[in-house]
């Protein structure tokens, strides 16, 4: 049973969330958030470099030059990969760098990083972010409070504080439902709404 500090719009304690997740200094898992953090990048590459083998390369129908007097090695086309303007050998083609994660090891992931951002005092769980809109608010609030940068997951997708967090510079805004790991790495503080978190927690067991 693990009890996180809930605070209301006007970053006030107003009371506990307890969790049956265990988010101790002994769950933290860095080999499990190393793996999904490479798996994201990777998935993130569009794999779209493409080279032409000889069998591709136009042309090189006709011998480039005689058989014998030369003085130079035989040539039966000019797109051998031996000859300028050929074909490439064990070139890239376009691929997929997409890495297979296991769901249990993505959950841990995300516990791990819930755990490390909770001990490490960077997890702030409010009721509920009240926002206008605008970032230029946001921007005053997290920076009065010493939240920046941060990662900002809300409950729902089309909520004001997502489109208020589009333009923070150290700042970002998710939704609970597109929660990345990569992104609460990367970020130093991690600014959660309490519905939000308990939708993650949920999905951990």
């Amino acid at each position: 049973m693990t009890d996180i500090t809930v605070l209301n719009a006007k970053f006030e304690t107003s009371g506990k969330l307890s969790t049956n997740v265990a988010l101790t200094s002994e769950d933290i898992n860095v080999p499990v958030v190393h793996q999904v953090v490479k798996a994201t990048l990777a998935g993130r590459r569009q794999g779209n470099a493409c080279t032409k083998n000889r069998s591709q390369v136009r042309g090189g129908g006709a011998k480039p030059f005689k058989q014998k007097g030369t003085g130079r090695a035989r040539q039966g086309t000019s797109r051998s990969p031996l000859m300028v303007g050929g074909g490439t050998v064990f070139g890239p083609t376009p691929r997929s760098y997409d890495q297979k994660l296991n769901k249990k090891v993505a959950a841990k992931a995300i516990q791990s990083v819930l755990a490390d951002k909770l001990q490490a005092g960077k997890l702030t769980v409010v009721d509920t972010i009240e926002s206008n809109g605008k970032t230029k608010e946001l921007y005053s609030l997290l920076t009065s409070k010493g939240l920046l940068p941060a990662l900002i997951v809300t409950d729902k997708k089309d909520s004001l504080a997502l489109r208020a967090a589009k333009n923070l510079q150290y700042g970002k805004g998710l939704a609970a439902e597109g929660f990345s790991v990569y992104e609460a790495v990367k970020f130093e503080n991690l600014v959660i709404e309490k519905a939000a978190l308990e939708a993650i927690l949920g999905k951990l067991g």
